[in-house]
């Protein structure tokens, strides 16, 4: 099947290791001081490695390829003792988004009492907020603030309309779930629309890292310098990098 894969350039590969450590699949590995793909099916395509590369030795490309295999890589990282859970153990090996655990709330009526007394209103200015949807010419986005964000963030982040969305076209979109390379949308919404800043959001886990690269990418390939950072949730709702 053709999909997009990593390729890794040795003449480039300065052999620092950190693509293999951002590489939670364990795709990646040192070979005589150099990054190598160990097997194709044991890599998602989703680029986790690709921001992690200080020499762009690096990239993803579209070519024939096994299947990403999960049952593999599940079996493999089985083999290998597990970092502590965050909580509750997890109830599923392989992609670390899939662990299950439980994270503990105050009552919900306590936390309905602290609602009704905040009254927050909603921060959303634009509508839709798919980024499959969204048209590239859209009045909103005329000298925009962005906030592109992986959809699980709003419910993992209690205070997602005030400290992120204010003031800002907000965009969602899931890497793992949409089948549909999000740079290219991207690319044609930033050339067309004079956008003033971009703020990616995005979960821990790493496969949410598509939608940072992605976001990455589309800015390289508007050639327009705009300033952007990336801001990282926890899966129990903490800022843990911005």
């Amino acid at each position: 099947m053709k999909r997009k894969i990593v390729t890794i350039d040795p003449t480039l590969c300065n052999g620092c290791g950190l693509c293999v450590n951002a590489c939670h699949e364990g795709a990646l590995k040192m070979v005589e001081g150099k990054a190598t793909l160990v097997s194709d099916s044991y890599c998602d395509g989703l680029g986790t490695c690709l921001p992690d590369c200080p020499t762009g030795a690096i990239k993803m490309v579209e070519r024939e390829a096994a299947p990403f295999d999960e049952a593999a890589v599940a079996a493999k990282q089985a083999t290998v003792p597990a970092a502590p859970a965050l909580s509750a153990p997890p109830m599923a090996q392989g992609c670390p988004g899939k662990m299950a655990r439980t994270i503990s709330r105050a009552p919900a009526s306590e936390l309905d009492a602290q609602r009704s007394e905040l009254g927050v209103p909603s921060s959303l200015v634009n509508w839709p907020v798919q980024i499959k949807l969204v048209p590239v010419n859209a009045p909103y986005l005329k000298n925009a603030a962005l906030l592109i964000a992986a959809d699980c963030t709003a419910f993992a982040y209690p205070d997602m309309h005030r400290r992120f969305m204010a003031n800002k076209v907000t965009l969602i979109g899931c890497p793992k779930l949409d089948e549909v390379d999000y740079s290219e949308k991207l690319t044609a919404l930033l050339q067309a629309n004079d956008i003033r800043s971009v703020t990616v959001l995005r979960m821990e886990v790493p496969c949410c890292a598509g939608i940072a690269n992605a976001t990455r990418q589309a800015l390289i390939n508007s050639g327009k310098m705009i300033p952007w950072h990336v801001v990282t949730i926890s899966t129990d709702g903490a800022i843990l990098e911005e």
